[in-house]
């Protein structure tokens, strides 16, 4: 019986495509010189697509596969595949969610201790000799016993809020109604008076045409000089311009951010601001998680062809 044949649409761990060549005949769009050219020259055969959810599926992509059966996304967001295309020929769209949850909360929490001690900074005090030269490092800002406001409270804002809350923080959260399980947080509807509240202000929430943008010029003004923003969602989330606008101006204090716009290819002004952590989306990076987002892609894909219920799916 012949293997299903498969796009993936960018390079995964090794591990995972010698796992994925083992069950389907793989085509790696990704070393393709002439992209067009290898879809025409596959589209007959392909039946799902493996991709990362800042790769996703565009429609024209969708369009090109007429044998198309699924969708695997090697990560929790799916903002990037066109979901009415694929709806609309009833394909499949799975995700990654859960796995990489901790992972996530994990370096949202340490990217707001690096940034609010100042600690890459820190580090190139002692390296560059500056110790010894100038004496003690400036002084930066504490963390427990302040005001943290997290915009969407699903399971990453919820596993971050966990976090602060060994902090000693005050913490109050933003979504579209409250949560039962949100004990001991303050809920806020409005983002604008979430991001008032928060000394430090976490976005957490899932991208969507809804959300884009939803962090503006309004909600960042309110954050103020003294606040800070960490983005470990989606950098659609955020007005880009907006907020580099604010920190250049020094209406917003600082930012902690794993995701850009255009990513890996970011604004070059980020680079030059030195009120702005910056990390290569990286959150869910550790090898644990990272083979579990791998083998729920498979499991997600092996259920489809073997017609078994999806383990993750999102349509």
């Amino acid at each position: 019986m012949s293997k299903p044949d498969i796009l993936l649409i960018g390079p995964y761990p090794e591990w995972d495509l010698m796992e994925l060549e083992a069950q389907y005949t793989v085509h790696k769009l990704y070393e393709a010189a002439d992209r067009d050219a290898f879809i025409r020259d596959n589209a007959a055969t392909i039946r799902a697509i493996a991709t990362r959810g800042e790769l996703g599926a565009s429609a024209e992509l969708i369009a090109a596969l007429s044998k198309l059966e699924i969708i695997s996304v090697y990560g929790v967001g799916f903002d990037a595949v066109n979901l009415d295309a694929a709806r609309s020929r009833s394909i499949r769209v799975t995700n990654t969610p859960d796995v990489l949850t901790n992972d996530v909360a994990d370096l949202g929490v340490a990217m707001m201790l690096v940034q609010s001690r100042g600690m890459i900074g820190a580090e190139t005090w002692v390296r560059d000799g500056s110790w010894e030269a100038k004496g003690l490092y400036p002084l930066k800002r504490r963390v427990w016993g302040r005001k943290a406001g997290v915009l969407g409270l699903g399971r990453i804002g919820f596993e971050v809020a966990k976090r602060l809350k060994g902090f000693d923080m005050d913490i109050a959260y933003s979504d579209v109604t409250e949560k039962s399980y949100a004990d001991g947080m303050t809920y806020i509807a409005d983002p604008v008076e979430l991001a008032r509240h928060a000394d430090f202000f976490f976005v957490t929430l899932a991208a969507s045409a809804a959300t884009r943008h939803i962090v503006n010029a309004e909600v960042i003004e309110a954050l103020g000089p003294e606040g800070m923003l960490i983005n470990i969602s989606r950098a659609s989330n955020i007005d880009e311009e907006a907020l580099l606008a604010a920190l250049e101006g020094g209406k917003l204090g600082s930012a902690a951010l794993d995701v850009f716009e255009g990513e890996p290819k970011l604004n070059p002004r980020f680079l030059a601001l030195e009120n702005v952590l910056v990390q290569p989306h990286h959150a869910s990076g550790t090898v644990e998680t990272r083979k579990a987002m791998g083998k729920l892609v498979r499991d997600n894909l092996a259920a489809h062809f073997a017609g078994a219920t999806l383990p993750t799916p999102v349509i």
